[in-house]
């Protein structure tokens, strides 16, 4: 764990109980006089560390002993236009993307997605949440939605999209915004969109899932 988010950082003191005090005393077995980082989801940014200095049994009691910001960010960002899929694959795979630096994920309700998923964007800054705690990045990735994927393309005209039949990647070729599609793919009228995009083949002989797609292209580049 790089740091705790807590809603008090900032006080001189402040006390941790619940599952964070098991997992800082019962797990991580800190004891009096550890230092602990410590951020505030709205002060990302900023590094708190307290000292640890008793705990009774079922809360833990800490004092500020310095504050300085410290910033952790991939310096290349990256948006992904991502063709809805199963929400509950999109949750594992949020904090690997998390941890790659990903800084944008554009929801796009494609053709051959799903027309009955619905996203918890609450439920999804908890998993951000945790993941960025224990890999020590100090922002979430920003989610949006787009209603399909010509108002995708619209608003981002520079998109790189992924998809069979293009040209291979380059090692040294500039993408900021990419389009992966769905279980199944684009479909043809979909295909139609993209004579005025770059269409580009990821450099793997097998079949992706779209959550591998997301992850190795994030990986790629970034």
């Amino acid at each position: 764990m790089k740091f705790l988010l807590h809603g008090d950082v900032g006080a001189s003191e402040l006390s941790v109980s619940g599952d964070d005090y098991k997992y800082l005393i019962k797990v991580r077995r800190h004891k009096a006089g550890d230092l602990i980082a410590f951020r505030s989801r709205e002060r990302l940014s900023e590094e708190y560390r307290y000292r640890l200095e008793r705990t009774d049994g079922r809360v833990a009691y800490f004092t500020l002993q310095s504050h300085h910001a410290s910033l952790c960010e991939n310096p290349k960002n990256l948006h992904i236009g991502w063709c809805l899929v199963d929400p509950k694959t999109i949750e594992k795979t949020l904090p690997m993307l998390t941890e790659l630096g990903v800084n944008k994920i554009t929801f796009i309700h494609c053709r051959r997605s799903q027309q009955n998923f619905r996203l918890d964007f609450e439920r999804f800054n908890r998993i951000m949440e945790s993941s960025i705690m224990q890999c020590g990045r100090t922002s979430l990735i920003e989610l949006s939605e787009a209603p399909n994927l010509s108002t995708f393309l619209k608003n981002n005209p520079e998109s790189v999209i992924f998809d069979f039949g293009g040209t291979p990647l380059e090692n040294d070729e500039s993408v900021d915004t990419v389009v992966i599609g769905c279980e199944g793919g684009f479909d043809e009228g979909e295909r139609k969109l993209f004579s005025d995009y770059r269409v580009r083949l990821f450099s793997s002989p097998m079949i992706l899932r779209s959550e591998t797609a997301a992850v190795a292209i994030a990986s790629r580049l970034l």
